[in-house]
């Protein structure tokens, strides 16, 4: 039986021989049944597996297993929360206070606008984008777990690997939602009458998953070069975050210290979103036929007015301080013909779609958020000089003076500042600071006129407590 079939038009999936090269591949094994999720109601509505024989042979080499993970990656890139074109940086960023929006999308008009329906079609593809990878990952690892064939170094790989995904996916659903189902299984039994985990059995869960994984992958050499596969590191870059928003200090700042002395920051703004960038940790690889770039540059940049979707709000450019580097080679800006509007946008990544060379792909973890990261457990462990230091190296960096701060307070206070600068337009991360650190409410209630204080969960999709009345209740406030 033929597992490869090479096609014209363009696939659904991609296989490892696109993860390397431009060649057009798919594998109609493993994800025959995986995909069946994404048409379905549901991830909890799965009809019983048809593909079973199809599926393990998938397990009997190496690269076709390969071909299954490339596929994953290929997956969150392309749709779900962690695309560039439908994912967390457009939307929480319309969503808390880094971008206006001027499209006419009504699912993102209510983020915008802080009105948003249960029925919102963007977070019902949230929903069941994530629960299908979540889904493919366990599939993954429970084919390597059974796999006859494969080498121990080549399992201890490939679940590593799946765990990874399925915490850091885990760790997107309950950021935005809450208490969630945390799902470990491909039994579709059981996922049918799937219920909500609390939010701090969630974190759990992923930290024992990325503590397995970290496992698995300590004798596996680190990846090199452009980084596009989760390795050791990455598993360590989504541990020090968790164990940040779980207020585990101790761990966070070691955790983040393990990445800092290993990858150096880019002192040249230029260079920091390139795909060959010394201080990126984890990112996903764009395509070397279409398209070439990054999504996000796609979306964010603004072409010419009229004609943007989005531009960075004048609550964020005034938070820039005079003098910051980041302000004049991150942010780019626009003039409509008569030269009476002036727009602001994110200019982090700069390379258009139609490149004939891929210069840069979608960066998911670098090493400028772990410095902040250890800034912010020392000074919530009392460690003043040492949170001040990591603080200064990424001010300094950006042409600043070192901060001012001198009390834990204060520090606090300017470590959030910082993380919104350095890390805007980044993967919701200023949408989530403000929820984590409690002050979503103050900041956001004083800048959007529809803001209610419920709006720091979104609602989980109508549908789908329809299907399964064992994710009720909703979310207060839907």
């Amino acid at each position: 039986m033929k597992l490869f079939k090479t096609i014209k038009h363009k696939p659904l999936f991609r296989g490892w021989e696109w993860f390397k090269t431009s060649h057009i591949r798919f594998v109609p094994a493993l994800f025959v049944l995986g995909h069946l999720l994404v048409g379905c109601s549901d991830f909890v509505e799965v009809d019983p597996p048809r593909n079973t024989l199809i599926s393990e042979t998938v397990f009997d080499d190496a690269s076709t297993v390969e071909s299954a993970m490339a596929n994953l990656y290929f997956e969150m890139r392309e749709q779900g929360m962690v695309s560039g074109s439908f994912g967390l940086t457009p939307a929480l960023g319309i969503y808390a206070d880094e971008l206006d929006y001027y499209g006419t999308n009504a699912d993102y008009s209510q983020l915008y606008r802080h009105n948003v329906l249960a029925g919102n079609g963007l977070i019902m593809g949230w929903w069941r984008q994530a629960y299908y990878l979540i889904y493919s990952s366990n599939d993954i690892i429970k084919g390597v777990e059974s796999s006859g064939n494969l080498t121990d170094a080549e399992k201890s790989w490939f679940k590593g690997q799946a765990l990874f995904v399925r915490a850091y996916i885990h760790s997107l659903l309950v950021a935005q939602f809450g208490d969630i189902p945390y799902i470990v299984t491909t039994d579709y039994m059981e996922n049918n009458k799937v219920s909500r985990s609390p939010e701090d059995e969630v974190y759990d869960h992923i930290i024992t998953d990325l503590l397995e994984a970290r496992d698995l992958l300590k004798d596996r050499e680190p990846a090199s070069g452009q980084r596009v596969l989760p390795d050791i590191h990455t598993v360590n870059a989504l541990l020090a975050r968790m164990y940040l928003y779980t207020e585990n200090w101790e761990m966070a700042a070691s955790s983040a210290t393990s990445l800092i002395e290993i990858f150096p920051l880019e002192e040249d703004f230029d260079q920091v979103f390139l795909k060959d960038s010394s201080e990126t940790i984890w990112q996903l690889r764009a395509d070397e036929d279409n398209p070439r770039n990054t999504k996000e540059a796609a979306q964010l940049i603004i072409q010419g007015i009229p004609g943007q979707t989005y531009a960075l709000t004048q609550d964020l450019l005034n938070a820039f301080e005079a003098g910051d580097l980041r302000f004049e080679r991150w942010v780019g800006s626009i003039s409509d013909a008569e030269n009476t509007i002036t727009l602001h946008y994110a200019f982090k990544y700069k390379a258009d779609l139609n490149e004939t060379e891929s210069k840069e792909y979608s960066i998911l973890f670098r090493v400028g958020e772990q410095y902040l990261i250890r800034a912010e457990a020392r000074a919530q462990m009392g460690n003043i000089n040492g949170a001040a230091a990591d603080l200064n190296r990424i001010r300094n960096r950006a042409g600043l003076s070192n901060t001012a701060a001198s009390t834990e307070s204060e520090l606090l206070d300017a470590i959030v500042r910082e993380r919104r600068i350095e890390l805007f337009t980044e993967q919701g991360h200023r949408w989530m600071d403000l929820v984590r650190t409690g002050r979503a409410d103050e900041v956001l209630g004083a800048l959007k006129s529809n803001w209610r204080a419920t709006d720091v969960l979104l609602p989980l999709p109508e549908a789908e407590l329809e299907i399964n009345p064992n994710l009720l209740p909703q979310n207060e406030g839907y």
